[in-house]
């Protein structure tokens, strides 16, 4: 094989790189930034519903398990976990959340809070 042909053939496989990469980034920011806003926010603690709250409700939230307080507190459309008394508190440190899908999670005391919409007759599931 001539140099020139190992030259040819390493540049299309930069092109294809940059091509394939390209649409990569492409694909993940529209899906990021194309997520819409949720309606309610599912807590769960140890796998069991806790409370489904609206985000258009500012309210705040104590959750109790065996293992501990989290506070939630849902304001302007975001909820966030205020305090936790967890050892690591990786939970109060997390960004607010609105987005569908988005979750906070807290290992140590079993809480899960994720974003979702209306059920199917448009209505929260249930609010507390």
């Amino acid at each position: 094989m001539r140099n020139s042909e190992k030259k040819h053939r390493m540049r299309n496989d930069l092109i294809l790189i940059a091509l394939t990469v390209s649409l990569a980034i492409a694909i993940g920011l529209s899906l990021y930034f194309l997520r819409e806003d949720g309606e309610t926010v599912r807590v769960t603690v140890h796998g069991e519903t806790f409370g489904v709250y609206s985000l258009t409700e500012d309210r705040t939230v104590e959750i109790r398990s065996e293992e501990g307080i989290n506070r939630l507190v849902i304001r302007d459309g975001e909820a966030f976990v205020e305090h936790a008394d967890c050892p690591d508190g990786i939970c109060a440190a997390h960004k607010p959340i609105k987005r569908m899908k988005e979750s906070i999670v807290c290992l140590p005391h079993g809480v899960v809070i994720t974003v979702e919409g209306k059920a199917a007759d448009g209505s929260p599931d249930l609010v507390v």
